[in-house]
Formats: structure tokens, sequence, C-alpha cells
């Protein structure tokens, strides 16, 4: 059974009610006909009934929910809950009324917060910010987080590296220039996304241009400092690094650049040092060797709300939305 065919057993388990608000994007609407039909998840789609029928031509969405949300009965309950959180930073029931009705990202997120819903995927056709920012304004981050943050899963046709081909990839998608304790974060929270949801250990390699001191520069001063910050923070993990990227992945590599370390040659865990090579690293790994992208997919956030790539197939729309029912399940 393949990596997202696990997730999708897992998520018909007990099915979750996910939001879908880009449904101006035929992929969006592609993958709420997909999931429906593979019974991974309830779906809810946010915007009118013209714009729902005009996107969804030729789909079959009868068993989706609508909500309109110029028209529902919730709406009032809404704004007021907006106004409750953000009052301090001026907001007024006129902004969050605009906001509610406008922003359909803003409304699914007020659905999961307000219990009408447990998660929510978007990202299709708008920036990480568009998805990000609400999340962070009305759920707020996670009891104990310490950074909210960004990962991919990586599933990798024919390969013998990682996790049979599968690795958590991160910071991709949020963190622009981690400092050292933020990277340390950063690869607490994707060990534990690891373990929840491929369901073994992680082993988790923190990586740079140096193995273990090949050489010298303050980019690696700050991988190291952060590898030493992540092992005492997070002892229940196999933590280390600095390492390059085949010393990290491939055994005989490895054993040459770090010998007696339990990750180098191993990991399936990867920690990039910055957003740049993140995000130049998942891309490079998709196109080139063809693999399946899910994400990028937030981790420190109360609930499960999860970025899409804006480059993303239908197919990767269709994984996010099970493994965001998955990590509901958890919550």
């Amino acid at each position: 059974m393949s990596f997202i065919e696990g997730i999708k057993a897992r998520a018909k388990q007990s099915l979750k009610t996910i939001v879908l608000p880009e449904t101006e994007d035929r992929r969006v609407m592609e993958a709420a006909a997909i999931t429906l039909k593979e019974g991974t998840a309830n779906i809810v789609l946010v915007g009118s009934d013209e714009e729902i029928e005009k996107t969804a031509q030729g789909l079959d969405i009868s068993k989706a929910k609508r909500i309109d949300p110029n028209k529902t009965d919730k709406l009032q309950s809404y704004i007021d809950k907006l106004v409750e959180l953000r009052e301090k930073k001026g907001m007024t029931p006129e902004k969050a009324r605009e906001s509610l009705t406008t922003d359909y990202t803003t409304f699914a997120v007020m659905m999961v917060k307000m219990g009408d819903a447990d998660g929510v995927v978007s990202g299709a056709c708008h920036s990480t910010a568009n998805t990000l920012r609400p999340c962070l304004q009305i759920l707020k981050t996670a009891p104990g987080t310490k950074l909210v943050s960004a990962f991919f899963i990586m599933v990798v046709p024919n390969c013998e590296f990682g996790e049979d081909g599968t690795f958590v990839f991160g910071d991709c998608g949020l963190v622009q220039n981690p400092t050292s304790e933020e990277l340390a974060a950063i690869a607490g929270s994707s060990a534990k996304s690891f373990e929840a949801l491929v369901g073994k250990p992680a082993k988790v390699a923190l990586l740079s241009h140096s193995s273990k001191g090949s050489a010298k520069h303050a980019d690696i001063d700050k991988v190291t400092a952060a590898v030493e910050i992540a092992k005492n923070d997070y002892p229940e993990f196999q933590i280390d690094g600095e390492l390059q990227l085949d010393a990290a992945i491939v055994p005989s590599v490895g054993a040459s650049k770090a010998p007696g370390s339990a990750v180098a040659g191993h990991a399936n865990t990867l920690i990039f040092p910055d957003l740049d090579a993140g995000n130049i690293g998942y891309k490079l790994v998709q196109r080139l060797a063809k693999a399946e992208a899910y994400g990028p997919m937030t981790q420190g956030i109360a609930a499960p709300v999860n970025d899409l790539s804006r480059g993303c197939f239908t197919e990767d729309i269709v994984g996010v939305i099970a493994i965001t029912a998955v990590q509901a399940q958890q919550k």
C-alpha cells in the first residue's frame, strides 16, 4: 500500500469535514469530486451556487455541502466571534462582515473556529500569506508550540532512500530565514509530523553544504547550533547534523562522512537551512524525480489548515484533503 493509499484508508475510518474555499479553481472542484467519490472526507464548498456550478460543470459534487457566506444564517454569529477575537486590532462588525463575505478563506477558517468544520485546504490560487494569515489571527497556535512552520510530504517513486521513498521536507513554505532556535523548532515539529502521518520513527537530518565540520561558515554555525538545541529540546527523536544531502540519505556516504551517526545515510526527515533551499529542493524532487508532493502542510496551528502550491495538480489536492482529515482525527 502506498503512502497516500494508507492515508486515505485512515481518513475513511472516521470521516471529517474539510472546507474548500477556492471554488473558482477547477482543480479544487475536481479534487472535491474525487474525494467525495472515494469517501475520504465530507466536503464543504464555500461560494455562491452560480460560482460553484460554473466551475464544477460536468463534475459530480452532489454530496458536497455548499455555503454562500452572504446567505448563511451563521453569518452573524461568525461576525460576532471575529469581532471578539480581533477587537483590539481594530476589528469592527462592518469590517468583519466584509472580510467574511469577500474572503472565503477567512470564512472557512471561522467555520473551523466555530466547530462547524474540522479543517481547511486552500492555496491553489492564492498565496501562502492569504491562507495562513486568517489561521494565525483566528485559530492561533497550538498549545506548547514555539513556531508555526510548514512541511511537504514527498513520495519519490522507485526510491530506496528515506522511508521507502517517503520523506518530510521542512520548512519549504513559510519561515524565510530561520534562526538556530527556529530551525530546531522546525526539526521537532517535522519529526512529530513524520511519525503521525507515516507511522515510522523519524530520523531527522539538518542539512547544510557541510558535513560534520567539512567546511567553515556562519551559515554552517547556524545549523550546528540548531542541532544542539534540537537534541536538547526533543530528546525523543533521532536528530543529527550538519549533514550534506548525500550524507543524510545515502548509507555509504553517511558512513563515510558521519561515521557513528544513527541518522546519517538513513534520514527520512530533512530540515533545510532556509526557505530558498527548501523551496528549490522540493520542486527539484517533484519535477525531476516525478515525486508526489503534498503541501505545504502547516504544523503548529491549533487546527489543521493546509496550504497548496499554486502549481499543484488535482491529485495533490486530493492527497492534501485526506492528510488534513487524518490530522483532524488526531486533534
